[in-house]
């Protein structure tokens, strides 16, 4: 068995666990909603043009890499990436990597981990987990989504890592090789912190940011006029991607919640970064308010208030956009 010691930490959401599982293990400690905050992955975008099952694409967070490569550009961590053009050097370069003792991260898709209950697997190809060793036939990994580690066989990992569809991993492996001897936390939470409000508010996009969420707010209610299996479908789909794909929208509002209180606490409990904690906190008990309220229709024999749904959505903007000015008033004194 090829395995190096290495500690599992159960996370909300796949890639900032990953990262800050990795970054942990080379000495910097980081929580996940810390990771979660310096990547600047707190968004909203609404792409119709972009399907994914059929229906326009709805995000809550950057898109998949981006928390890696944008922590690790803010805390200037070096982290090399290898994709590769078939499995073959993708499984050799992977158990190469192990033998040299390193923790490896992987995309791979959720659908063909064996490990994951069948309920839970669905077409999602940029789940990331660490594999960590390897034990005859089967991979040691620690995903962060679970409580314990577990094991996979080589087989099944590989198949999971070069899967095709949008966003194939084709093979993605990452792992640290250099980390900085010091970090001016309190320097990189001010910038990202502003750079995130900055872009809710401000992004000249109408698919992005506050507008983007108003966007799909107008979607929602030209739904009265379309076919009402579809329209059905549609409104299913918002509540899926909010809720199970990834940690969901409400999911991500906590997480960057509990982030502005851990800033806090490093500026002497900053008022201003407790009180928007709290406002994201109830902006994310409003975006799943939402989801309920959409479920509640689509299960009722009564016909669906579309207008009630693009008004509950507008709500959700303006509660966001208030947490965005309290963030901007922030000077980090």
């Amino acid at each position: 068995m090829t395995a190096v010691k290495f500690d599992h930490s159960y996370s909300a959401h796949c890639e900032s666990g990953v990262i800050s599982s990795l970054l942990r293990h080379h000495g910097i400690n980081l929580s996940e909603p810390m990771v979660f905050g310096l990547s600047n992955a707190l968004t909203f975008a609404y792409l119709p043009f972009v399907k994914m099952g059929g229906m326009p694409l709805i995000a809550y967070r950057s898109i998949p890499r981006s928390i890696i490569k944008t922590l690790c550009k803010n805390l200037k961590v070096k982290m090399k990436m290898e994709t590769f053009s078939n499995r073959e050097k993708g499984t050799k370069r992977l158990d190469e990597l192990l033998a040299q003792g390193k923790v490896v991260g992987c995309q791979t898709s959720v659908f063909w981990l064996p490990y994951f209950p069948e309920d839970m697997r669905f077409h999602f190809n940029a789940h990331n987990l660490i594999v960590y060793g390897k034990d005859e036939n089967e991979y040691l990994i620690s995903d962060p989504v679970f409580e314990n580690v577990v094991r996979c066989e080589c087989s099944a990992l590989t198949k999971a890592r070069f899967v095709k569809g949008v966003m194939a991993p084709k093979g993605l492996l990452y792992y640290i090789t250099e980390t900085p001897e010091e970090i001016d936390y309190k320097a990189v939470i001010q910038k990202n912190i502003k750079k995130t409000a900055k872009m809710m508010l401000k992004t000249p996009v109408p698919i992005a940011g506050l507008k983007g969420i108003k966007l799909l707010s107008k979607s929602t209610l030209k739904l009265e006029q379309k076919d009402e299996e579809y329209a059905r479908l549609f409104l299913g789909h918002i509540v899926r991607m909010q809720e199970e794909i990834g940690t969901g929208g409400a999911g991500f509002r906590f997480i960057y919640a509990s982030f502005l209180q851990e800033a806090s606490e490093l500026f002497d409990n900053d008022q201003t970064l407790q009180e928007a904690s709290q406002m994201m906190l109830e902006t994310g008990d409003n975006w799943r308010n939402f989801a309920l309220l959409i479920a509640k229709s689509i299960r009722s024999k009564k016909e669906i208030d579309y207008r009630r749904i693009a008004e509950k959505l507008l709500e959700v903007a303006d509660m966001e956009s208030k947490v965005y000015l309290k963030m901007l008033e922030f000077n980090g004194q």
